[in-house]
């Protein structure tokens, strides 16, 4: 675990900021996170058709299911967060990604992790908009799973006003007509 403030982020431009702890991806993880997405495609949830059926096969060569790419991205925050603790954070944003690549499997049982690089930071009223270099890798192979530019935003202090108003007079109008 990394602890930083923001003044001291900033400075790490272009560098690793942090590598996170192994994470298990069990069947129960897919099975949980196919539930609450409703995307219940066989490739993630039915381990018998999977062992017939999937492309996706183990060491052993015996088909496996696959955890879905969104979790892989999902977990993003939860490295982040135990990973890199800002001290003088009081609150963190997700603005949005840049850039999101799938670029391998995670097979039930791998173990995968997050690096975090910081690739940009930009002033904003009350802290920083920071784009982060992601790379998810899975253990015991060279190629990442998951590559991404992501965008967050880290406030330590209250926003002014003067910054609030600006944005509610640039968002657009709501009628309840």
């Amino acid at each position: 675990m990394v602890r930083t403030t923001v003044s001291e982020l900033v400075t790490k431009v272009g560098s690793e900021i942090g590598v996170s702890e192994w994470f298990e991806v069990t069947q129960h993880v897919i099975d949980d996170f196919a539930g609450a997405t409703r995307d219940l495609q066989w490739i993630h949830v039915d381990a018998e058709r999977a062992s017939r059926e999937s492309p996706f096969r183990t060491q052993d060569g015996v088909g496996c299911t696959v955890a879905h790419g969104f979790l892989t991205l999902s977990m993003l925050s939860h490295w982040m967060d135990s990973t890199v603790v800002i001290a003088d954070r009081r609150a963190g944003i997700n603005v949005g990604f840049n850039k999101v690549r799938f670029s391998g499997p995670v097979l039930v049982g791998s173990h995968i992790r997050a690096r975090f690089t910081l690739a940009s930071s930009d002033p904003i009223p009350g802290g920083a908009k920071l784009l982060w270099k992601v790379s998810v890798e899975r253990e015991g192979h060279r190629r990442p799973v998951l590559t991404a530019a992501w965008l967050t935003r880290v406030l330590t202090a209250a926003v002014p006003e003067a910054a609030s108003d600006q944005r509610a007079s640039r968002s657009p109008r709501m009628s309840s007509t």
